[in-house]
């Protein structure tokens, strides 16, 4: 399907609906920041051996009860089920498992112990790093590859596809635990390589329009492989929102990160992705033709 877009012409309208789309997540960042989960604030973990087998459904379906249905359940053999949960108060804690007994029959207590996080503030920063370092390794590739503006232009939407993720995550306190980090590694994967097709059509059409300005190249480079990138960002989220409505709880953070992350990924290749560029690039031919005085 060929799709018509206009993308350079109406780049004010993109980026006043990227600002749009970004603020306030930014500031539910400032003000109240993420809801961390367990696997970075640490909590309670109980091992309990029950006296019959038991399914992890039927204990997530108890947790429920106490809004505590994300919590990683792991069951092992001789009827042995591992909850980690975030802190209880005692009175907490005795009703859950009061309430474990009452559902799911006799049970013996093997193991209560408070855990720390698992992913600790040194592994947080260790995650910022790499990201930084990742960005400076794409920036060099596609410098070498391209040119230096399409690094730019290419790293910049990925930065935006992160904080637009995060910041609907702390917008709605939706808790956040490790799949939350993988997902958005892969995002980031997803989006550069969306951007990479476009800027490898522009590239193309470039080669006999060395000068002048380049909206409406970019416009129509844009639209020529504009299907293909729907198409393959729509394959994508079918199989998001399969597993994000049947994956399970422990698959919904993962899930629901990537889904938005895919849609901003998709957007901002478009939009951001090809006008920071297209703007960038005709800048740079108004200062050159101001130099030798012409308009």
């Amino acid at each position: 399907m060929r799709y018509k877009i206009d993308v350079t012409g109406k780049w004010k309208l993109w980026f006043w609906l990227s600002l749009a789309l970004i603020i306030p997540g930014l500031i539910s960042l400032l003000v109240q920041g993420l809801n961390w989960g367990i696997d970075f604030t640490g909590g309670m973990l109980l091992q309990l051996q029950f006296e019959d087998a038991v399914a992890v459904e039927e204990v997530r379906d108890v947790l429920v009860q106490f809004d505590l249905e994300q919590s990683p359940i792991q069951s092992s053999e001789n009827n042995n089920i591992i909850i980690r949960t975030k802190a209880l108060a005692e009175e907490e804690r005795q009703e859950l498992l009061a309430a474990l007994k009452r559902e799911l029959g006799s049970y013996e207590i093997m193991r209560i112990q408070n855990v720390g996080a698992i992913i600790s503030g040194e592994l947080r920063s260790a995650a910022y790093l790499a990201l930084i370092i990742a960005s400076i390794l794409m920036i060099a590739y596609i410098t070498i590859r391209f040119e230096f503006k399409f690094a730019v232009a290419a790293i910049l939407p990925l930065l935006y596809n992160v904080l637009v993720v995060t910041g609907i995550f702390s917008l709605f306190q939706i808790e956040v635990d490790n799949t939350f980090v993988a997902a958005l590694l892969t995002i980031v994967g997803y989006a550069v390589n969306n951007t990479i097709v476009f800027f490898d059509r522009i590239r193309e059409n470039l080669k006999g329009h060395r000068k002048g300005f380049v909206a409406s190249l970019v416009n129509e480079s844009v639209n020529q492989v504009l299907g293909r990138a729907i198409n393959t960002t729509l394959t994508t989220l079918f199989g998001i929102v399969a597993l994000l409505f049947f994956g399970g709880e422990t698959t919904k953070v993962f899930a629901l990160a990537l889904f938005l992350g895919v849609l901003v990924g998709t957007y901002s290749s478009i939009f951001i992705a090809n006008n920071i560029w297209a703007r960038w690039r005709d800048h740079a031919e108004e200062k050159r033709l101001a130099a030798y005085g012409q308009k």
